[in-house]
């Protein structure tokens, strides 16, 4: 097979390949789809709330504490 057959079904390939992810981007954004009206399809997903969630600042523990309690867990 020469380089110019080669690269011509390359092509072809792509072309075929960008129809079907088209067909399939059609299928699941028609508004009269039923996997978007059965909830298996979702346009967008749930993103998780940033609301005002107290974090833990780490205290005022010294390093001592922190070495201590360390080798406590460890079993020293």
């Amino acid at each position: 097979m020469s380089k110019k057959e080669e690269k011509n079904e390359m092509l072809l390939l792509m072309k075929e390949l960008v129809n079907k992810v088209n067909a399939l981007e059609q299928a699941v954004y028609n508004k009269d789809n039923l996997l978007m009206k059965s909830g298996y399809v979702v346009r967008e997903t749930p993103r998780p709330a940033m609301g005002n969630i107290d974090t833990p600042d780490g205290g005022t523990m010294s390093w001592d504490e922190i070495r201590k309690m360390a080798e406590k867990m460890e079993g020293r």
